[in-house]
């Protein structure tokens, strides 16, 4: 095992970047990429200062503060040999819940140039029906009638940029890391929905002084368990609360529209485009959605890692058909980009044992998920009259996850998905499996007006209730 230690001074190194959304993602993804640039001297003025706003981000706070904020970062290779790098470019980080004006402050600061965002693909707030901001939202109205007060990452935001304006402290860009079409586009909907809703004066502000770029991002980084952290400080013979272990593909392609300046990124490897489009749909069509096509029926067969699903002939068939006959005819190769290497790579990360991600992690919020990365190219495929059968047993497997909370082997289990509704809930307990289909995050396609996929998604549902999902992924292969 390497370790690889930074070797700039932190009493040099000035913050110039707010992050908001301290999880493992960020820290093996930005953190890792700004830890390496942060080693020439002219880029020492980009270090990172955190932002977490959740009372569940405790824990994580308190962790990387007993360790003056650094922490390591395993790189899991997939040719069993790991490198444990030493990040120090966390260099400020501020809890929202303890010290809410330290956030507006630090948004506010001259020396901020850039906001990130990694706040799931759930928390753009937008309606799953319309894909409109939801203003309606209790937390939202709140926000929008006591301004000095924010709780939600937008009224922070909006209040931090209303106390740049008024002092005169200059432009700044707001980047998403989220996995989200577009996700520069809908960052940029979303706040300034709620900020025109909140402050026309701040919104006309905005429209010369932020900028909103596209970006696509990707690292497979699971979630850390107690076991994890005993495991990965056995390995590396360091003493750390707060280790984060990822795969070693890494990639970040960012559209170059930064008002007010941007690190050399582009020196560790982020490449800068014009058009971020062709990047992005070849992720959230292959890798994105082929994890979704893994996830339910993986989780149904009774695998619980997913380098484990991929041992499985069966499963990684199923992926591959998805990905072959399924989506490459609706994914245009970016330039310089082998679909077929990129496709084959696809499934050498997802077997990666060392870093053995979490089946349940895929499965997490599937109603934010599902809208993003299938749902686009089902409507296609339907249009198009093409074959329907992995992705309507895809929807079968889902449903039988949500309703009935238990796998093959009979092990009954519990759910996360924290932004289910009501209704959906009532939707999702009916004993008419066609009611399924009207959940919230399906309403950009009338699921019910092909004749075709109903009469897939009926037969399956069927079959995994009666046999199971592994029979019934056996007799489509």
């Amino acid at each position: 095992m390497t370790i690889k230690p930074y070797t700039f001074d932190p009493k040099n190194i000035t913050t110039g970047i707010v992050h908001i959304g301290v999880g493992n993602f960020h820290r093996a993804h930005e953190q890792y990429y700004t830890n390496l640039i942060l080693e020439e001297k002219d880029q020492q003025n980009w270090g990172i200062c955190g932002v977490c706003l959740l009372p569940s981000d405790e824990k994580i706070v308190h962790h990387l503060r007993s360790q003056n904020l650094d922490y390591t970062l395993t790189v899991c290779g997939r040719n069993g040999k790991d490198e444990v790098y030493k990040i120090g470019s966390l260099r400020e980080l501020i809890w929202g819940i303890e010290d809410p004006q330290a956030v507006v402050d630090k948004i506010a600061d001259p020396t901020i140039k850039i906001i990130t965002l990694t706040i799931t693909e759930g928390g753009y707030n937008l309606d799953k029906e319309t894909n409109e901001f939801n203003l309606n939202d209790e937390k939202i109205k709140h926000d929008l009638e006591n301004a000095t007060k924010p709780s939600t990452v937008f009224g922070f935001i909006a209040e931090g940029l209303r106390q740049r304006k008024n002092k005169g402290n200059g432009s700044i860009t707001i980047l998403s890391c989220d996995n989200l079409q577009h996700n520069g586009n809908t960052t940029k909907k979303a706040f300034t929905t709620f900020i025109e809703a909140q402050d026309k004066e701040l919104a006309e502000w905005m429209k010369s002084n932020v900028t909103f770029p596209n970006s696509m991002v990707d690292r497979i980084t699971p979630a850390t368990t107690p076991e994890d952290v005993e495991r990965l400080n056995k390995k590396s013979g360091i003493d750390d609360k707060a280790p984060v272990y990822c795969e070693d593909f890494v990639q970040w392609v960012i559209e170059d529209n930064f008002i007010a300046g941007r690190p050399n990124w582009e020196n560790a490897g982020v490449e800068f485009t014009d058009d971020v489009t062709a990047f992005e749909n070849m992720k959230l069509s292959l890798l994105n959605a082929s994890h979704m096509m893994l996830s339910y029926p993986s989780f149904l067969k009774g695998y619980r890692k997913v380098d484990e699903a991929m041992q499985d002939k069966s499963i990684v068939k199923f992926i591959r058909d998805y990905m072959d006959i399924d989506i490459t005819p609706y994914v245009p190769a970016p330039k310089n980009t082998d679909l077929k290497l990129y496709k084959q790579t696809l499934i050498e990360r997802f077997a990666n044992h060392s870093v053995s991600d979490q089946v349940s992690r895929l499965c997490f919020d599937g109603i934010s998920k599902l809208p993003v990365y299938i749902i686009p190219n089902l409507i296609k495929m339907v249009n198009d009259d093409k074959n329907l059968t992995r992705v309507a047993f895809l929807f079968a497997s889902y449903r039988h996850y949500l309703k009935y909370k238990v796998d093959d082997k009979g092990h009954s289990f519990e759910i996360a998905e924290p932004w289910l509704g009501e209704k959906d809930e009532k939707l999702i307990s009916s004993d008419n499996a066609l009611d399924f289909l009207d959940l919230s995050p399906f309403k950009s396609i009338d699921l019910t007006s092909s004749n075709k996929f109903v009469a897939l998604y009926q037969k399956f549902t069927e079959e995994i209730k009666n046999n199971g999902a592994g029979e019934t992924l056996e007799s489509i292969l």
